[in-house]
């Protein structure tokens, strides 16, 4: 059901008809009114007809509360100066017009219009006769006129405040809206980082194995043969980790226990076995003694890994690689050094998708990527990642340019 309020808000012009149809009601009553041992004024209908015009004046209250506060301050001090006494029947027509005034403009507008037609109406209550009874003639018409002046103040605050509540509403409906849509934005780079590293790293074992293979075909059969085996193994892998990968993204409900565990350092030995096979010889080194890994440091040593050695793989002039692992009490610090051909460039691919990946991956987890020369004729990538979950690291080391 719906409250008088609602309704008086959803139909302004006929709550203004009723208001104004009573008020010229009791303006009739009031001019009519006359205290103890005084006398009837004189022309009545000169009082009616002026109030009447300050209840008619309120129609555009809403829409003028400044110029309808002037129209009924001037009809009060007219009646008040006619002899007839201020009752709240006479005045209820300012007092209605004070209201919207403070309902509808600022605090400095409404005590300026406000404070000036009250001093008026008091004045004119008080006449030219000041007697023992002049503190009673002012104390009511002033109480009277500052009620509707505080109560229009007190609703156009709530309405100030309930706007603000909105507008903070609808800035947290758009923040979530952001941060929902860099959410997507971020998880979406996070699956073309798995995707780079998946085919990146597969393909590049699986072209080095078919040339390989190619080249020994007619010498070496046996051989040729365990490296097209090998061959049908990379590429299996890479299918499996593809429809893994994109099965994520179909999936719709929360169930994620048929998913394989993502990988890690305990892969390693199979992924030192996969680039072997590829003809590139990894040599391991590991010092300090091997600690727990938070899943998110742990996968992104085991990308940063797939990723350099892939670079190596691609690289290296010898066909070889070594891989360090330094635990310590605080990190895990990986270096990947491999030979680099002559022919490549220093500044070959240099702000390659391999490379930014693996630096994005490191500061992800707070760490720190270094890619550059070593030794001349060598390439290294130095990667510095916290044994314990870390913010992101604001400032990352400078990198060099990578082939």
């Amino acid at each position: 059901m719906v409250s008088l309020v609602e309704y008086a808000e959803r139909h302004p012009k006929l709550t203004d008809a009723v208001i104004v149809l009573s008020l010229l009601g009791g303006a009739a009553v009031g001019a009519n009114l006359f205290g103890p041992g005084d006398s009837r004024p004189q022309n009545v209908w000169v009082a009616e007809v002026v109030t009447g015009i300050a209840c008619l004046v309120l129609f555009q209250g809403r829409e003028r509360p400044r110029g309808t506060v002037v129209v009924s301050t001037v009809c009060a001090v007219v009646t008040g100066g006619l002899g007839f006494i201020l009752s709240p029947l006479l005045l209820a027509p300012l007092m209605v017009a004070l209201y919207w005034l403070a309902a509808t403009t600022d605090s400095r507008t409404t005590w300026a219009y406000g404070g000036t037609a009250t001093v008026l109406a008091v004045a004119a209550a008080i006449g030219a006769d000041l007697d023992e009874m002049v503190a009673l003639r002012a104390i009511g018409p002033a109480l009277w006129l500052l009620l509707p002046l505080a109560m229009g103040s007190k609703v156009r605050l709530r309405h100030a405040w309930l706007e603000a509540v909105q507008a903070r509403a609808e800035h947290a409906e758009r923040t979530r809206e952001e941060e929902a849509r860099l959410r997507v934005t971020e998880e979406r780079l996070r699956i073309a980082r798995d995707l780079h590293d998946i085919v990146a790293h597969h393909m590049a074992v699986a072209n080095a194995q078919a040339g390989t293979a190619a080249h020994l075909l007619e010498s070496n059969p046996a051989l040729t043969k365990r490296l097209l085996n090998d061959l049908k193994a990379t590429t299996s892998s890479v299918m499996l980790e593809l429809r893994d990968t994109v099965g994520v993204l179909r999936r719709i409900g929360p169930d994620t226990d048929s998913l394989e565990p993502a990988p890690g350092l305990a892969q390693l030995p199979g992924l030192l076995e996969v680039c072997r096979s590829a003809g590139l010889t990894v040599s391991l080194e590991i010092e300090g003694e091997p600690q727990h890994l938070p899943a998110g440091v742990d996968l992104t040593a085991y990308r940063i890994i797939q990723e350099a050695l892939t670079n190596a793989t691609k690289h290296s002039a010898s066909a070889a690689a070594s891989l360090r692992l330094c635990y310590s009490s605080t990190r895990l610090t990986i270096t990947v050094t491999n030979d680099r051909r002559t022919s490549d460039q220093p500044t070959r691919n240099a702000h390659g998708y391999g490379i930014i990946g693996m630096r994005e991956r490191a500061n992800a987890v707070g760490g720190h990527l270094r890619a550059g020369e070593s030794g001349g004729v060598g390439f290294e990538v130095v990667t510095a990642l916290p044994l314990r979950p870390h913010a992101p690291a604001s400032h990352p080391v400078a990198e060099k340019t990578t082939p």
